[in-house]
């Protein structure tokens, strides 16, 4: 009868167990921004390489490497004796093209009143025309070689094309440029503006389009003129101008995967080079977003399910659909409606139709939009 006794207790305590304690979240329905980086290259608003444009040795360097110059500044200076030469050539071509054609029409001149009295021939005539005529294209002709010996000399003064600052110099004085393969002597940069352009892959470019409520939001027309865009510089740091979509392929590359996309940004006190790495930073917005901290999804063969505390503060396996991590959250597709509470703290310790003890807790995501 005593042992009896004591196992009716025991039973009787187990069933009298009270419920588990657990802690709970509230699913939140916000808008959120999330921030997605994408590493691209810097380059200048205007990168300008510097050529020869005429063959001859290197005379003489006029500018400093590494700080700016103006538009039309002399920059470099090419041998020039030889277009000296040139021109004075095709001058003096040209002084004997001018002897002929005076020449010429002084005949075509004499014949022709002679012509209309029949002093001369119609034939005689005619000659006289032909040989005005040719003497007039011979000068034409004599005039536009000077006015290409003249420009060849011209060109052995090499110019800024731009405002810009000049980078250093990749041939020295005394070397022969201007001929094939022709090198780049030097590139000016305007880098009161930049560009940075980066490949997004395909599978990137997907998700970033179904991060957006609406697609046409992130890179329609309409929104390259929204200055929403930020850039992080290697230090971490963020660039002080915001920036703005400025170009996006027709197309995915085919052989690597990619579309090419370029924003611009101000830079009005240069501290942005061209060549630098950096990341552009697009702000993508959720609205109406349900998010639930990641801790509390369960995951088991590609299925994902939470807890979820029904008003009777039974237990229920909710299965859902997540969409995006957005730092230490999550958005959620399908599955859950704001207001739902489910478990956070304490998922090993509860099954189905278990009846627990909720406390609604506050999470504190370490997420901040930046």
């Amino acid at each position: 009868m005593i042992a009896f006794a004591f196992f009716g207790c025991r039973q009787t305590g187990t069933k009298q167990m009270p419920p588990v304690n657990v802690e709970v979240v509230n699913v939140k329905q916000q808008n959120i921004v999330e921030k997605v980086d994408f590493v691209g290259e810097v380059s200048g608003y205007q990168d300008i390489s510097i050529r020869a444009r005429v063959p001859g040795y290197l005379e003489s360097v006029h500018f400093k490497e590494g700080f700016p110059v103006k538009k039309g500044q002399l920059l470099y200076t090419v041998d020039k004796q030889v277009y000296e030469a040139e021109v004075a050539a095709k001058q003096s071509l040209l002084a004997e093209a001018r002897s002929q054609f005076a020449k010429a029409k002084s005949d075509f001149d004499r014949y022709k009143p002679l012509a209309e009295s029949n002093a001369v021939s119609k034939a005689d005539l005619d000659a006289a025309k032909l040989q005005y005529d040719a003497a007039t294209s011979m000068v034409e002709a004599a005039e536009a070689n000077l006015e290409i010996a003249k420009i060849n000399l011209s060109y052995t003064q090499i110019k800024s094309p731009i405002d810009g600052i000049i980078g250093k110099s990749l041939a020295d004085v005394g070397e022969l440029v201007g001929q094939y393969p022709i090198v780049v002597l030097n590139t000016v940069s305007k880098m009161d503006e930049i560009f940075v352009e980066f490949f997004l892959p395909e599978n990137q470019y997907l998700r970033v389009i179904k991060m957006a409520d609406n697609s046409k939001e992130i890179f329609d027309e309409s929104r390259y003129f929204r200055e929403d865009l930020e850039l992080v510089l290697a230090d971490g740091s963020i660039h002080d101008y915001k920036g703005s979509v400025t170009f996006i392929d027709r197309g995915v590359n085919s052989n690597t995967g990619t579309i090419l996309v370029q924003t611009h940004f101000k830079n009005p006190d240069r501290i942005v080079r061209p060549g630098q790495y950096a990341k552009v930073r697009i702000p993508i917005e959720h609205k109406n977003a349900l998010l639930i901290p990641q801790k509390c999804i369960k995951e088991l063969q590609g299925q994902y399910s939470v807890f979820v505390v029904n008003p009777e503060n039974k237990v229920e396996t909710r299965q859902i659909t997540p969409g995006n991590k957005i730092g230490d959250l999550w958005l959620i597709k399908d599955g859950l409606q704001a207001g739902d509470r489910i478990i956070s703290e304490g998922l090993q310790k509860v099954k189905n139709d278990m009846v627990v003890n909720p406390t609604v807790v506050e999470f504190n995501s370490q997420y901040h939009e930046q």
